[in-house]
């Protein structure tokens, strides 16, 4: 994987640039789609591609282990082939996952047991194992196996913590290195900022993580409670401090405001279930602001969901239309609200990565963030 900067808005730490991987060309800043367990809930590889404009979604590690499990995944020839995506993978190394079950499992030095939360069988990832699973998912960027510690979090745990992550990154460079992918084209590591919301555990992360010269690095421990002014904080520490011709990943990373002023500080990558799981719920992120469908001001608004948004539902289908079969709790409603708020994240991105080029994110994106969080 390389990554090209192609330029810095004058006014902000905002970039634009070109991520390469063998599955193709990823222009950042972006957006990815979160497809948990091998899909994007409630969307077609056809319509993540056509209509939402996807140009590289999210696996996860902890789910599709568990689930179709790894001899499935390596007979399919890898995740691309198994779930007919054919551009750029990433997947997430279940640390996250490990966090969420914090009622079943155990951390130690040799990596984290826990219980299925299928089947309740036992289980045990390590950094090699975690390595040698990604190798088989066949995702062309991997993450390190960490841990990510909740919010709000003792300093003393930590300081623990961090320094266990640092001597797991190690393990998973060294297994890496060590090892080759299994269908025939190239994989990339990317290491994990940890340190909770602590200034000087973040410096000796950002300082740790930096100095191990990998493609790409990420940003994780963000986004799990902490007010949003304590995020930026933190990732504009670390912004400065990891490479500047490396690609930086804000790992579940959130809201459209959240997304803008993290371009703002130097981020170009982004995942989050936001607007899936919102969509669900029948909230919808529009070009002037948020829907709720449910309202009854919409039951007779026979205008399309989003007409300077572009994108087949979005401009098909009404506003009344789509709040009738919420109503009717028709599967359809979740659908095209799913659809309908992963195209407005990708035209978001988009949209931020063309004002950067001309040199004008700064005024367009203290506009929007007003304008996208919006109640209508």
């Amino acid at each position: 994987m390389t990554f090209d900067l192609v330029t810095q808005d004058p006014h902000t730490k905002a970039r634009a640039g070109v991520v390469h991987t063998d599955h193709g060309a990823i222009e950042t800043p972006i957006f990815m789609p979160v497809g948990t367990a091998g899909t994007v809930k409630a969307v077609q590889q056809r319509d993540l591609k056509d209509d939402v404009q996807a140009q590289i979604i999210l696996g996860n590690t902890y789910h599709l282990y568990l689930r179709p499990g790894l001899e499935v995944l390596q007979k399919a020839g890898g995740l691309h082939k198994f779930n007919g995506w054919d551009r750029p993978i990433l997947t997430d190394s279940g640390g996250y996952q490990v966090y969420s079950l914090s009622g079943t499992r155990k951390i130690k030095e040799e990596g984290v047991k826990f219980r299925s939360h299928i089947d309740g069988s036992q289980h045990l990832f390590s950094p090699e194992g975690v390595m040698d699973i990604q190798r088989t998912i066949g995702a062309d960027i991997i993450m390190a196996f960490d841990e990510c510690t909740p919010w709000p979090c003792e300093y003393e745990y930590a300081r623990r913590s961090l320094d266990m992550t640092h001597r797991w990154l190690t393990r998973c460079i060294q297994r890496f290195d060590s090892t080759e992918g299994h269908y025939g084209y190239s994989q990339t590591l990317f290491p994990i900022v940890q340190g909770s919301t602590f200034k000087d555990l973040r410096v000796k992360s950002a300082e740790f993580i930096a100095e191990q010269g990998r493609e790409g690095n990420a940003i994780g421990g963000l986004s799990v409670g902490e007010p949003a002014e304590l995020m930026y904080e933190m990732t504009e520490l670390v912004c400065d401090i990891l490479p500047q011709d490396k690609p930086r990943y804000l790992m579940g990373v959130g809201t459209p405001a959240n997304i803008l002023e993290n371009i703002a500080l130097g981020v170009d990558m982004f995942d989050c279930v936001m607007p899936t799981r919102n969509a669900r719920n029948g909230m919808l992120f529009t070009t002037q602001g948020i829907i709720n469908i449910s309202n009854k001001k919409w039951a007779d608004d026979f205008e399309p969901i989003d007409a300077e948004l572009g994108g087949y539902v979005s401009t098909f289908y009404s506003k009344a239309y789509v709040r009738h079969l919420f109503h009717s709790k028709e599967m359809l409603g979740p659908q095209i609200a799913s659809i309908h708020n992963l195209t407005f994240y990708l035209w978001l991105v988009k949209q931020a990565r063309q004002q950067i080029l001309a040199g004008t994110f700064r005024e367009w994106k203290d506009r929007m963030v007003k304008q996208v969080m919006t109640r209508l």
